[in-house]
C-alpha cells in the first residue's frame, strides 16, 4: 500500500457512537445522523486509531455492547472488536500513561479533562483526525489542539460549546 492509498485516519471520542445510538444523548436529531454518518465512514473507508494498552477500547465497552445491538454504536463497537487486528480497519497505537499535568507522555502539560486525555494522545501518536459530536471540551482545548497539530472535526457544532449562562 502506497503512503498515497493508506486510508485516513480517525480516533472517535465516545460520545460519536452513543449519539449515534440515540439513547441517553441530548443531541438533536441531526447530530445523531452525523454520528451515524461518520461511524459508518469510519467502517467503510477510514482507519480507526486505538490504543495498545485498550485505554479507549476500556471507555467504548463502558457505553457500548458487544453483541452490535441495539444501536448503530454499538454495531460500529462490535465491528471495532472484530477488526483490532485488522489494519485496513484498526491501527493500535502505543500511549504511555503519565502524571496529572499531562495523562499521557506523549502530550505536554495541559488542563484537558483527564478523560480526554487518552483520546487526544492516540490521535496525535496515529496522527490522525478527532472526532467529536458533544462533547465541549474540545472547543475549549483549541490552542493545545492547534499546538499540537491534532484536527478535531466537530460532527455537531451546536453541541461543541457551553451553553452562555
Amino acid at each position: 500500500m502506497t503512503k498515497a492509498s493508506l486510508p485516513e485516519r480517525v480516533t472517535l471520542d465516545t460520545n460519536v457512537a452513543i449519539v449515534a445510538n440515540g439513547r441517553d444523548t441530548h443531541a438533536s436529531l441531526a447530530c445523531q445522523l452525523a454520528s451515524i454518518e461518520a461511524l459508518e465512514r469510519a467502517r467503510e473507508r477510514q482507519q480507526t486509531l486505538i490504543d495498545t494498552a485498550d485505554h479507549l477500547f476500556s471507555e467504548y465497552r463502558k457505553h457500548l455492547s458487544y453483541s452490535g445491538q441495539p444501536g448503530i454504536g454499538d454495531a460500529f463497537f462490535l465491528h471495532l472488536h472484530r477488526h483490532q487486528g485488522d489494519p485496513r480497519h484498526v491501527e493500535r497505537v502505543p500511549i504511555t500513561p503519565s502524571d496529572e499535568t499531562r495523562g499521557f507522555d506523549e502530550l505536554p502539560p495541559n488542563s484537558l479533562d483527564p478523560s480526554d486525555r487518552k483520546f487526544l494522545a492516540v490521535a496525535l501518536v496515529g496522527r490522525g483526525r478527532l472526532v467529536n459530536a458533544t462533547d465541549s471540551d474540545w472547543h475549549e482545548q483549541q490552542v493545545l489542539l492547534d499546538q499540537l497539530d491534532v484536527e478535531i472535526e466537530q460532527l455537531c457544532p451546536e453541541h461543541a460549546h457551553k451553553p452562555h449562562a
